[in-house]
């Protein structure tokens, strides 16, 4: 399955003089899950809805395989979306939602079984959705949006609301989903929530674009830090003051920023310093990300 490519272009929002997007650029490519990050209230869901037809931009476009949503004849065959896990009538089954919205979609009642099934509400399928739990009903919404088996989808904060394990099977159909050639765009205002899925990232703060890459190339970009405990603490000093090491304390021992767990290892045997341990930490990407949004942990 070819999924189409996704772009905003030049894309602005103002309510009043609140400018919610300004001048936000970045496309979503086919086969690929792309994390669609930044803080609360950084413009992330006023863009999707651009995207979707349902908010009308300020400037510039948002085009879905080359075309607004709202030119394709049946924009729900090609893209679907869950926006939100609140938008279903209290009073309605699961399975009676799902029938709903299978019209516009032009499938029927055999589909909706199946994916009421699928997304792991079989045995609530009857129950009245205003009994449902967050995670029951961010669940429902992603059937919706699977009504017509669409070749892109796009989720605004799909696990909130889910347990550990609804969080791992959510990401394991993101991934299923871009691996068949579908265009997957997942908004999230945390990047831990989803660097084990994404494939691609974009983050806006502000409305504005700050980064749009792969999760690979923003990796690259986290800073690695080593942390050491040496018993002759003064020898491990002058270890790093040599070396121009930025260090600070952390417990027994010290984290050296910047360097990592190999060259440390090198420079003690080399002059001779006993360590008792040597931990090599990662870049933090949630620091990272915190800092390129202008928040704090």
């Amino acid at each position: 399955m070819d999924g189409p490519t996704l772009a905003v272009e030049d894309l602005g929002k103002s309510f009043g003089a609140v400018r919610a997007v300004d001048g936000l650029s970045f496309t979503v490519r086919p086969g690929a899950v792309t994390g669609f990050l930044g803080p609360n209230g950084a413009g992330k869901t006023t863009t999707l809805r651009m995207l979707l037809g349902l908010t009308t931009p300020t400037q510039g476009r948002a085009l879905i395989g080359g075309r607004a949503y709202a030119e394709h004849p049946v924009p729900a065959r090609l893209v679907g979306a869950a926006l939100e896990a609140s938008g279903f009538h209290p009073g309605r089954s699961g399975l009676a939602h799902l029938e709903v919205y299978a019209a516009q979609a032009g499938v029927g009642r055999a589909r909706c079984r199946e994916l009421i099934e699928m997304v792991g509400l079989g045995a609530a399928a009857t129950r009245r959705v205003g009994g449902y739990s967050m995670g029951m009903r961010q669940r429902l919404g992603l059937a919706t949006a699977l009504l017509a088996d669409p070749p892109a989808i796009v989720l605004d904060e799909p696990t909130n609301g889910l347990d550990p394990e609804g969080i791992r099977w959510m990401r394991g159909l993101l991934r299923t989903f871009a691996d068949e050639g579908r265009t997957v765009l997942v908004s999230s205002h945390l990047l831990s929530e989803v660097q084990h899925t994404v494939d691609d990232v974009v983050i806006i703060a502000r409305g504005r674009l700050v980064s749009a890459s792969s999760l690979a190339d923003l990796s690259a970009r986290a800073v690695p830090s080593t942390y050491v405990e040496a018993p002759d603490r003064a020898a491990l000093d002058r270890l790093c003051a040599d070396r121009g090491w930025t260090a600070r304390s952390d417990g027994a021992g010290l984290l050296l920023e910047g360097i990592g767990g190999a060259d440390v290892g090198a420079a003690a045997y080399g002059s001779g310093v006993e360590l008792h341990q040597l931990v090599t930490r990662g870049g933090d990407l949630e620091d990272l990300f915190l800092r390129m949004t202008g928040e704090s942990r």
